[in-house]
């Protein structure tokens, strides 16, 4: 009985990425695989415009690339962007590389809600090396992945940590040089340094001071202005930003509550009773006053600087309901 694609146990020809339900019908690994492909079709002649192409099919616009290793005189770190990383496999081939390519093992994937991020633990990077000598370099290492989880599943960030390498030198050449003693010397030297040529090595050097230009350059490019002209905008603009004064959070119109007529009368019925039956202790506040009109007489506070009668700074008029007007101190 042959299996067909509805048969759940069917196994593709052409791997697992076949059944998979994404919007780019392979797995993330299998975008590797084409850049590896990729990597292969590339001349001698190619140029500047072919590795821009290059990068741009595979790389994001906002991508960064990141490498971590250990040199001789300490831990190093480099992370270029987008414009930088054309030159960056560029100059891999430069330094003697005849071919390069990925070997991703055992990778994990965890999906989000806008990228695809793939971990491997098991990396290596396989150069082979044309000059000074054939040699074939392996550089094992961590390689963690961000793809953006669209059509295009373009690398947005890249972070190889280098952990060791290994130069493997085939037994023919050394079976060819076993009388040269210097020859022999010469094979057991080193032609990279973790993995990377000098050229590489170089370039990231360089990228350190490249990297912060990028602003000049594209301001250059856009503009066509002198760089000298370009200098003082972007230190203009960076001062601008500098002395700017924060932005003050929005505050939200604050809504006045309508107030209750019967609010007033309520609480002033209810003060004059607790003023009533309190003991005197209390200062009687303006709102005792209008306990009067429980009683039919309406009082209206005056207050001045001369003292009344009794030394009182205040004393009150009352209206009887006869209408007649009586003063109270």
């Amino acid at each position: 009985m042959s299996s067909t694609p509805h048969d759940p146990f069917y196994s593709s020809p052409f791997g697992p990425f076949y059944r998979r339900h994404t919007p780019y019908m392979v797995q993330p690994e299998y975008r590797i695989y084409e850049m590896n492909k990729r990597l292969q079709s590339r001349t001698e002649d190619s140029d500047n415009l072919w590795w821009d192409a290059f990068a741009t099919e595979f790389f994001e616009d906002d991508a960064t690339l990141t490498l971590s290793f250990c040199l001789e005189d300490g831990p190093k770190r480099y992370t270029i962007g987008r414009t930088l990383i054309p030159r960056y496999f560029s100059t891999v081939f430069e330094g003697g590389v005849t071919d390069l390519y990925y070997i991703l093992k055992h990778s994990k994937e965890s999906y989000h809600n806008s990228s695809i991020t793939v971990d491997c633990d098991q990396c290596a990077m396989v150069t082979q090396h044309g000059k000074p000598m054939f040699t074939k370099v392996c550089t094992e290492g961590r390689l963690i992945l961000e793809f953006t989880f669209d059509d295009l599943m373009r690398i947005k960030t890249w972070h190889f940590t280098i952990r060791q390498y290994r130069e493997l030198v085939p037994r023919s050449i050394l079976a060819m040089h076993a009388q040269d003693p210097q020859v022999l010397d010469q094979l057991s030297k080193n032609i990279t340094r973790m993995g990377l040529t000098n050229f590489t090595l170089n370039y990231l050097r360089l990228c350190v001071i490249l990297e912060p230009m990028q602003e000049l350059m594209s301001r250059h490019k856009t503009y066509n202005l002198s760089p000298r002209d370009c200098l003082k905008t972007c230190l203009f603009q960076k001062w601008q930003r500098m002395v700017a004064p924060p932005a003050e959070p929005t505050r939200q119109p604050t809504t006045k509550r309508r107030k209750r007529k019967n609010s007033t009368s309520s609480t002033s019925n209810s003060s004059a009773g607790n003023n009533a039956n309190s003991t005197g202790s209390k200062k009687k506040t303006p709102a005792a006053n209008l306990s009067l009109s429980s009683q039919g007489l309406g009082a209206i506070p005056n207050c001045s600087l001369n003292p009344g009668r009794d030394g009182d700074l205040c004393h009150s008029t009352a209206v009887t309901p006869s209408g007649q007007f009586k003063e109270k101190h």
